[in-house]
């Protein structure tokens, strides 16, 4: 430890607030603390009593800084907001495990239908509703639904300029046709409402509705229509009747337990609405080898609430941590209501933590035996590539490089890393071609490999002499063989540059057409069996760095879109065009804003704004 911060941590105050540990300028933990200096004290001391994961990161602790809070409620909601910025390696990461989908509605639409969706995105304008357990049981619940909601199922823009046709849903009953003008939207709306209520698990509303109703035409002696009734309550008593009820009373709770092996861990989260379990939702957590069930509910509420839309009035929590009155506060102020966090130890609430518990331990169960079957398959892969290829080592990294541009205009060359057969997203890079005029993919290619080993030699020599890692490095480490996308002669270019650079590694060309590999110097393609991993493989990663290199490449065309319309603006060079864009963000945020706003903008005169103001009306106006 440096003498600098060892006078840091002797310095640090008694007061809440939050702590960033940085390595190298980068920050790998974000973490809060009632006492600061009690808290980052700890992980420099006792250090073989910390977990590995804590071991792990503390080696790596070059520096750190701090930001003081009010009151530790103060520090939590900092907290979440830095995890959810930074996203540092060493804090508790989620990802959805994607297995529970939802249905969600577009309130804006004149006629909303319902869809399945993945993943919720608080910012879209959606409703949603579940999650549901599995893609099966979405089909069936629309399915069934439409017998006796009849709501659209088409993707027609609605309203339309004339009639149209209605389809087969409309002749068996299971739509109102709102594409032929057979219903307006307040009665299609309250049709919507009904699916959503009874959706949401208030079924005794529309039953008493549709039991009003058959005996209203049973009085009538219209035994036919009362019989269609007696058949949708039928329909509804028996959907209901599938979810597991596990309560008498309506109640509106969210269960959390966690199962964890030595480095994984799963959260499961199930939904109970109307005293029932409505669905339910499985996050895998990045980071967490060591940590408690109670540390990892800690740091999974914060993240998963954070928008405040999906927050019940009762959590009922596996392990509670020494946050707990916090975290309430925290879900509190996000709902806007009362919350009460429980960790309940017998009782009913304590039998629904441990069937949370139960589906937690299966789907990490399911997990592992996938990830063991990914990991021989790419293992395989490997070893295929390596006997294909006549490699002196198994490809562990390998980079694949491809060229876009649009006819010569803003090249671009991708580069993007495969480790253990598996893409390295945080090593992908992107090259702007400097050298070379026009659209010359081969030059473009030989340009950029030669600057990619340039780069790497230079560094290898510079972290050499710090004694830093190379693996850390953003070119120091190379790869056990190179991918280049394309045939003999774009192989030919890249593998020349590479000499030229003092480098020799193992390289080869994908062509297209007919998936063929070239090796240098060699005529014949080396053909791989159409189902081999090792194709597969070199596919991937083929295709990978094309989708980086054309990503990166539409978005320099859109900026240099905006770039020149801005600058053809009289009054508007390079620095008020870069003012513009930071203070609006986008270019038709810039010509809907007045005059007195554009003139706000740092290095705007009223003349500029005036002049921006007035092509926007001309352009609304051609």
């Amino acid at each position: 430890m440096t003498d600098e911060l060892q006078h840091k941590i002797r310095t640090l105050p008694d007061s809440p607030g939050c702590y960033l540990m940085k390595s190298g300028g980068e920050i790998i933990y974000v973490g809060k603390a009632k006492n600061l200096k009690n808290r980052v004290r700890q992980y420099f001391h006792a250090f073989e009593n910390h977990t590995p994961k804590v071991r792990a990161m503390v080696s790596r602790v070059d520096d750190f800084d701090i930001i003081l809070c009010r009151t530790n409620f103060e520090a939590l909601t900092l907290e979440c907001n830095l995890i959810k910025h930074h996203r540092p390696f060493y804090n508790i990461l989620l990802k959805d495990d994607k297995q529970y989908p939802y249905l969600r509605y577009n309130p804006a639409e004149a006629y909303p239908r319902l869809t399945v969706a993945r993943t919720l995105d608080p910012h879209d304008g959606y409703k949603y509703l579940g999650p549901y357990i599995g893609a099966t049981a979405v089909r069936q619940v629309l399915h069934e639904l439409g017998r006796y909601f009849p709501l659209r199922r088409c993707a027609l823009k609605l309203p339309l300029d004339r009639p149209y046709r209605p389809c087969v849903y409309h002749s068996t009953g299971q739509c109102m046709a709102p594409c032929a003008g057979y219903i307006g939207e307040a009665d299609y709306k309250a049709i919507l409402r009904s699916a959503v209520d009874f959706l949401n698990g208030d079924a005794k509303d529309i039953l008493r509705e549709l039991e009003a109703k058959m005996n209203a035409a049973a009085e009538r002696m219209e035994y036919e229509q009362a019989a269609a009734y007696r058949d949708k309550i039928a329909d509804v008593r028996s959907i209901t009747e599938r979810q597991l009820a596990i309560q008498a009373r309506d109640v509106e709770q969210d269960v959390l337990a966690v199962s964890t092996d030595a480095n994984d861990a799963v959260v499961q989260l199930l939904h109970i609405r109307g005293g029932r379990i409505e669905g339910g939702q499985a996050f895998v957590l990045e980071n967490c080898g060591g940590d408690s069930p109670a540390e990892l509910i800690e740091g999974f509420i914060p993240q998963h609430y954070e928008d405040g839309r999906s927050i019940p009035r009762e959590i009922l929590v596996e392990a509670a941590g020494e946050d707990t009155e916090e975290l309430t506060l925290w879900l509190r102020e996000r709902r806007g209501g009362a919350v009460t966090l429980l960790c309940p130890q017998r009782g009913e609430k304590a039998a629904l933590v441990g069937i949370c518990r139960k589906n937690a331990a299966d789907v990490l169960a399911k997990r592992q035996q996938s990830e063991e079957i990914r990991h021989a398959q790419t293992e395989l892969a490997m070893e295929e590539l390596q006997k294909a290829l006549s490699l002196p080592t198994l490809p562990e990294r390998i980079e694949g490089y491809d060229i876009s541009n649009t006819q010569g205009v803003l090249s671009v060359a991708s580069m993007v890393v495969f480790h253990g057969g598996l893409p390295a997203k945080k090593q992908y890079r992107h090259f702007r071609i400097k050298t070379v005029e026009g659209a010359n993919d081969f030059a473009s290619m030989a340009e950029v490999i030669g600057r990619r080993f340039a780069h790497g030699l230079t560094e290898q020599r510079e972290r050499e002499q710090a004694k830093l890692p190379l693996e850390e490095g953003r070119f120091s480490r190379f790869p056990d063989v190179i991918l280049i996308d394309g045939g003999p002669q774009q192989l030919a270019f890249a593998h020349r540059a590479m000499l030229d650079a003092g480098v020799d590694l193992p390289m080869f060309g994908l062509a297209k057409r007919f998936e063929e590999i070239y090796l240098p110097g060699r005529e014949d393609p080396i053909v791989l069996d159409k189902r081999s991993n090792a194709l597969h493989l070199v596919q991937r990663v083929r295709d990978e760095a094309h989708r980086f290199g054309i990503t990166h490449h539409r978005t320099l065309r859109g900026k240099a879109g905006i770039a020149s319309e801005l600058t053809g603006i009289p009054g508007i060079g390079e620095k008020r065009k870069i003012a513009l864009l930071r203070e609006f963000r986008s270019l038709p945020a810039i010509l809907a804003a007045g005059v007195e706003e554009l003139k706000a903008v740092e290095g705007m005169t009223e003349k500029a704004a005036q002049a921006v103001f007035e092509y926007a009306r001309a352009k609304e106006k051609a």
